[in-house]
């Protein structure tokens, strides 16, 4: 899987490779399964128009070249640092064909949330638990079907350090990509006022094209007051129209904030 990795070609035409994004918490091992992928095929250097560095690593599998995006560590796309916030906007961007979210097998709970969260923009989702070696000798054993049919995405155990479970990953990214897979994203459903809430943000971003997922969570970003979502979508025509929208939008997040508060 770490071959040199160029363009692809297909019936004479060139194509450009396909984009494998790697989200997770800090200290999940998501760097060393980057690593395992790529090897040495990998250069860093900062995002355009930020200071933050990105890894970006090449690799081959079954003949068709791939392009690995490590992203910084990170515990929500409600971000609290500029890696963070990087991490956010590439996971609403356009630049990715799937999005790897790699999670701790030991500590599985708390690293779903952001799992959760990504699950609300795409449905390019695979999940790996990694560490699965670290979780078999404490004694947990992690059901990864009933996980997948949970989460409604393919879920694999890994261990990157050894390369256990890395070729069934990568059978489940190219899976995802081409749509041999179909997802069904687990979405959250939180209380009636803020779903009315959610629906109200989604008429006034309705006519900007956003696809249903990714609709979802930029309503869930401005409710939360992230209002910079809006930046890395400039590019639908429509959305300088919702930006005007916004100081209404804090509002009804102070509402809703002030309602849950009194209950």
């Amino acid at each position: 899987m770490t071959e040199t990795a160029g363009t692809n070609t297909a019936g004479g035409v060139t194509c450009r490779p396909r984009i494998v994004a790697f989200a997770g918490n800090p200290n999940t091992g998501k760097s060393t399964l980057f690593n395992a992928f790529t090897g040495l095929r990998q250069h860093t250097g900062n995002w355009p128009g930020k200071t933050v560095t990105v890894t970006r690593g090449r690799f081959r599998f079954r003949g068709v070249n791939y392009i690995a995006v490590d992203l910084p560590g990170t515990y929500s796309l409600l971000p609290n640092s500029p890696e963070e916030r990087l991490a956010k906007d590439f996971i609403f961007s356009d630049l990715y064909d799937v999005v790897v979210v790699v999670t701790d097998a030991t500590c599985l709970e708390r690293n779903l949330a952001l799992a959760l969260q990504i699950l609300e923009v795409t449905d390019k989702v695979v999940v790996c638990v990694n560490l699965i070696d670290e979780a078999r000798s404490k004694g947990l054993r992690v059901n990864t079907e009933a996980l997948s049919r949970m989460l409604g995405v393919p879920t694999v155990a890994t261990s990157a350090r050894d390369g256990e479970g890395l070729p069934a990953l990568m059978d489940a990214i190219e899976s995802v990509i081409t749509g041999r897979t179909a997802t069904r994203p687990l979405k959250l459903k939180y209380t009636s006022e803020i779903e009315g809430q959610l629906r109200r943000i989604a008429g006034w971003l309705g006519p900007t094209g956003l696809v249903d997922g990714k609709l979802r969570g930029v309503s869930v970003q401005l409710l939360c007051g992230e209002c910079d979502v809006l930046d890395v979508l400039r590019s639908s025509n429509r959305i300088v129209e919702c930006l005007g929208k916004l100081d209404e939008g804090r509002r009804i997040r102070r509402e809703c904030s002030v309602n849950a508060v009194s209950r």
